[in-house]
C-alpha cells in the first residue's frame, strides 16, 4: 500500500473513533524504509574518507528510522573497522560493476532487491555513476544525489541526473553547472559536504600523540601542505595518465609550490615568535608526508624549527580529535578545515585555483573571512588574520557556531526531501 494513502486512511479511521487496522495497513506501518548508500571513494585522503561517516551521521540524526546499507567503493580494512566501530547498525558491502552494468557480488544483488532507494554520497563528483546506473538497470527504483560537486556533465551523466528524485550539491556553483546543462527544478538544492557533520573520534590515540609531542590543547596550530595538482600517478594507477598530462602536473606543481608555501611559512614563523606556541605539520593525503620537510619545515629559521612537530598519515578519527584540541587549522587542502569546523575549531582555508569549484561552499556558508585565495593573498594577510583571531577568540567561535547551525538546517531540509521520496 502507498504510504501516503495509508496515512490518509489512518487519519480517517482515527477521526471516526475506530482503531481497528487492516492487516495491509499494519504491514505498511511496520515496513522499515531502506536506503542503499554508495560512498567511500578512496582511502589515501582523510577528506575522501570522511564523506562517508559524515553522511551516515546525517542520516542517523535526521532519519533515525531508516535502515542504511553502505556500498563502499574503497576497500581499506582500517577504514572499514573504523566505520564498523562508529556505525554498528550499518551493513557494509562491496562489489564492482562491469561494462554491461552488472554487479559481481550477490550481496549487492540482494541489496538491490531489499532497498527502496539509492543515495549517492558526498564527494568530488558523481564518482559512483556506474553504481547508480547499475541500480537503475537492475531495479528501476528511485535514487538521489547528496552533497556532491558537479563540475562537468557528459551525456550519460545528464540522462542520469535528469531522472534523479533530487540533486543536492555541496556548493551553489554546481547548481549553476546543472542549469547550464538544462537541469533545473525545486528538487535541486544545496547541502554542504557531509564532512561538516563528522562525529567520529579517537581521543585516546590523539591524547597519547599530543602528550608525546608536547602539544598543549588550545595552544598549537596545524599546518597542511598541498601541491596544485595531486600526483596520483606516483602512488595509484597510472591508467589515464598520459606523459603529456604528467608533464603538465609536474611543471605546475614545481612552478607554484615554493610561492604558495612561503605564505604559510610566514604565518608559522609569526605564530611561534609572537605566541611561543607550537605548530603541528600534518597531512590530509598520503603523499604530503613526503613534501612536509621540503616545503614547510626545512626552510624555517633555526629559532622556529624546535617548535615544529611532524605527523605521518593518519585516519580521520584521530585527526579529528587532534584538530579538536588545536587552536586553529591552516590548510591548503579543503577538508581538514571542515573537520576542524565539525569539532568547533577555527580554521583558515588557503585555496588554490586548481582545487575545483568545491571551495565555493565556504562562501556559501559565510566563512569568507577565513578563506584566502592564495594567488590574491600575501603571507602577511594570513598572518594578520591568524593573530587577530588569536587575540579575539570569542567572536570567531561565535561566528563559527552560527555557520555550523546553518549547516545543520540545510541537512535537515535536504533529508526531509530524502524521507519524502523513499
Amino acid at each position: 500500500m502507498d504510504r501516503k494513502k495509508f496515512l490518509q486512511q489512518l487519519g480517517a479511521v482515527s477521526a471516526s473513533g475506530l482503531f481497528l487496522i487492516h492487516p495491509a495497513m499494519a504491514a505498511a506501518l511496520a515496513k522499515t524504509k531502506k536506503i542503499l548508500v554508495v560512498s567511500g571513494w578512496q582511502d589515501v585522503n582523510i577528506g575522501d574518507i570522511t564523506h562517508t561517516p559524515g553522511l551516515l551521521h546525517i542520516l542517523e540524526t535526521y532519519l533515525p528510522e531508516v535502515e542504511v546499507t553502505l556500498w563502499k567503493r574503497s576497500r581499506g580494512e582500517d577504514v572499514k573497522a573504523m566505520l564498523n566501530k562508529n556505525f554498528p547498525k550499518v551493513k557494509i558491502i562491496y562489489g564492482d560493476v562491469d561494462e554491461a552494468l552488472n554487479v559481481n557480488n550477490p550481496e549487492v544483488t540482494e541489496a538491490f532487491k531489499t532497498n527502496d532507494f539509492m543515495l549517492h554520497g558526498s564527494g568530488p563528483s558523481i564518482v559512483g555513476q556506474v553504481n547508480l546506473e547499475a541500480w537503475v538497470k537492475a531495479t528501476g527504483k528511485p535514487y538521489g544525489v547528496f552533497g556532491t560537486t558537479i563540475q562537468q556533465i557528459n551525456p550519460k551523466l545528464k540522462t542520469l541526473l535528469e531522472k534523479a528524485s533530487f540533486i543536492y550539491t555541496r556548493e551553489t556553483a554546481s547548481i549553476g553547472v546543472l542549469k547550464e546543462n538544462g537541469i533545473a527544478g525545486d528538487h535541486i538544492g544545496f547541502a554542504p559536504d557531509a564532512t561538516f557533520y563528522l562525529n567520529i573520534a579517537n581521543k585516546q590515540k590523539a591524547d597519547a600523540f599530543l602528550a608525546s609531542a608536547g602539544l598543549t590543547p588550545g595552544k598549537f596550530i596545524c599546518a597542511i601542505p598541498r601541491l596544485r595538482y595531486t600526483p596520483y600517478y606516483k602512488f595509484a594507477s597510472r591508467s589515464g595518465w598520459s606523459e603529456e598530462r604528467i608533464k603538465k602536473v609536474e611543471e605546475t606543481n614545481e612552478k607554484y609550490k615554493e610561492a604558495d608555501h612561503a605564505k604559510l611559512r610566514e604565518a608559522i614563523i609569526a605564530w611561534v615568535r609572537e605566541t611561543g606556541n607550537k605548530v603541528l605539520v600534518c597531512p590530509e593525503m598520503t603523499y604530503q608526508v613526503e613534501i612536509m620537510d621540503e616545503l614547510l619545515i626545512n626552510p624555517l629559521p633555526d629559532d622556529v624549527k624546535p617548535f615544529v612537530i611532524k605527523r605521518g598519515y593518519w585516519l580521520p578519527d584521530e585527526a579529528a580529535s587532534v584538530y579538536e584540541k588545536a587552536f586553529s587549522v591552516l590548510s591548503f587542502e579543503c577538508h581538514s578545515p571542515i573537520i576542524a569546523a565539525a569539532n568547533k575549531t577555527l580554521f583558515f582555508y588557503l585555496r588554490q585555483p586548481e582545487d575545483t569549484i568545491k571551495g565555493q561552499m565556504y562562501y556559501d556558508l559565510g566563512f569568507n573571512d577565513w578563506v584566502f585565495e592564495i594567488e590574491q593573498t600575501t603571507g602577511r594577510q594570513i598572518t594578520d588574520r591568524l593573530m587577530e583571531v588569536w587575540k579575539n577568540q570569542a567572536a570567531s567561535k561565535e561566528k563559527l557556531a552560527k555557520s555550523m547551525q546553518k549547516v545543520g538546517e540545510l541537512y535537515k531540509t535536504a533529508t526531509s526531501k530524502v524521507s519524502s521520496v523513499v
